[in-house]
């Protein structure tokens, strides 16, 4: 009645192709493959299930679910938890020639066709927040001003966020609440940690005197 074709894939097998999907990124060719269908009846499904995931959240406790970044801000305030964020991409199949943002799905990390989303979990690994998906090319801390998370946090409850050194510059924005590793000197090395030399400290080594060096007599 209007519906559309019947699904070849039971629900049981959508649901696990999504998941596996979104788990593992693994790419809708191969999970044709596994399943025995074609690319385009896995594609479906995948469109299909995860607007249900979605809509349903994350499970915290038999009475407690979340569903948006809202919730999850200030989840982590009453609980005073702390938050983890980190940007994950999922490759995908290259946009169709001709579309204008095709070049957007090249990932800046791996150079391949990808789209990026946010997760947000607790200090026990929980997942509790996963963003709609960006084009590979979007950088994590575009996409977590995008999601809207920095408005969140500036006029939210006081939580922690850790994040790595792809979110920096999140703090000053959010009152200190979204805590990113601090960024080496340029003056020091990596291994040693010692200054490098520069011009000015180049003109004298810890060998040398207060006057001109003499030869030995031989």
């Amino acid at each position: 009645m209007g519906a559309g074709a019947r699904h070849r894939l039971v629900f049981v097998d959508r649901l696990l192709a999504t998941l596996v999907h979104l788990r593992h990124g693994t790419t809708h060719d191969v999970l044709a493959c596994w399943f025995g269908m074609d690319r385009s009846t896995i594609t479906r499904a995948i469109s299909e299930v995860r607007p249900l995931l979605a809509e349903r959240g994350c499970t915290i406790s038999p009475d407690l679910r979340l569903r948006t970044l809202a919730e999850v801000v200030n989840h982590l305030g009453a609980t005073g938890k702390t938050g983890i964020i980190d940007g994950t991409e999922i490759r995908v199949r290259r946009p169709a020639t001709g579309r204008k943002d095709r070049d957007k799905y090249i990932s800046g990390k791996t150079k391949q066709n990808a789209v990026k989303t946010m997760v947000v979990a607790d200090d026990e690994g929980r997942v509790l927040f996963c963003s709609p998906t960006r084009p590979g090319s979007c950088a994590d801390i575009t996409h977590a001003r995008q999601s809207g998370l920095v408005k969140l946090l500036a006029g939210g409850p006081a939580v922690e966020i850790l994040a790595d050194a792809g979110y920096q510059g999140l703090g000053a924005q959010t009152g200190g609440r979204v805590v990113t590793p601090r960024t080496a000197s340029p003056r020091r090395t990596r291994r040693t940690g010692t200054r490098r030399c520069t011009s000015g400290s180049a003109r004298r080594t810890p060998h040398d005197t207060s006057g001109p060096s003499t030869a030995s007599p031989t």
